[in-house]
């Protein structure tokens, strides 16, 4: 019992690995693979595009500010009022530092999202290639489990031993067709001969019924002796056939 209880489990643990190990089934499941790669890819590029878009609002802000208190501390400095002109201007050095800090963060973004298009445009390059490769090795591995199975099914037939039986049937009717062949012509010379005879009898006969006849009429033998002679002629022949 434990023996065959092992054996179905290695029948059915190796079923599933025949099953995992299916070229066309991998196949199958690295296409997906990559295509459900690909919204997280753009998922991925939306967030550095987000990021670029922020900064660039930040740059756009920070400009502006800079254009205003460069404003007020233009019209402080004119209206006397020193000290305001250095608290805008001090205010402007923030800015313009502000400024600078996120320049140099949307120059990396730019360059980080323009990175992450080309390797996207590579990846989707790259996919499309495995995607075709692997549709075509796919077909390919489906073609030859097709022509498996129709060798298989060929290397059932056993030709040999129908060639074998059939020579010896054909073998066995050309002895036979032989066989009765050569009986029918024995047969039909038996025919001819019997039919042979027969005549040959029967000229015989005609040849002692014409003797007979001039006999009768050159006066040797009587009329009524030529018939009883000829009866018994007929019965001597008639004896000797049953005979």
């Amino acid at each position: 019992m434990f023996r065959r209880l092992s054996r179905m489990l290695r029948s059915f643990f190796g079923f599933f690995i025949s099953v995992a190990e299916n070229p066309e089934i991998i196949l199958e499941q690295n296409i997906r693979d990559m295509n459900d790669q690909v919204p997280r890819m753009n998922e991925s590029i939306a967030m550095v595009k987000a990021n670029v878009t922020l900064l660039e609002k930040e740059e756009s802000k920070y400009k502006t500010d800079i254009n205003d208190l460069t404003a007020k501390t233009k019209a402080a400095i004119q209206a006397g009022r020193d000290d305001l002109a250095g608290s805008f201007a001090v205010q402007l050095e923030q800015v313009r530092s502000a400024l600078a800090r996120t320049q140099g963060q949307l120059t990396t973004a730019r360059a980080a999202f323009d990175k992450a298009m080309a390797v996207k445009k590579a990846f989707m390059l790259e996919k499309d290639r495995k995607t075709h490769e692997a549709l075509n090795a796919i077909a390919d591995y489906r073609r030859s489990q097709w022509q498996k199975k129709v060798a298989d099914v060929m290397e059932q037939f056993d030709v040999s031993g129908i060639s074998a039986t059939h020579d010896e049937m054909v073998r066995k009717i050309e002895e036979t067709t032989a066989l009765n062949e050569a009986r029918m012509e024995m047969a039909m010379g038996n025919v001819d001969q019997q039919k042979v005879k027969i005549e040959e009898e029967v000229e015989k006969l005609r040849a002692n019924e014409l003797v007979k006849q001039f006999k009768v009429e050159m006066g040797i033998i009587a009329p009524e002796a030529s018939a009883e002679a000829a009866q018994k002629t007929i019965g001597a022949r008639e004896t000797e056939k049953s005979a």
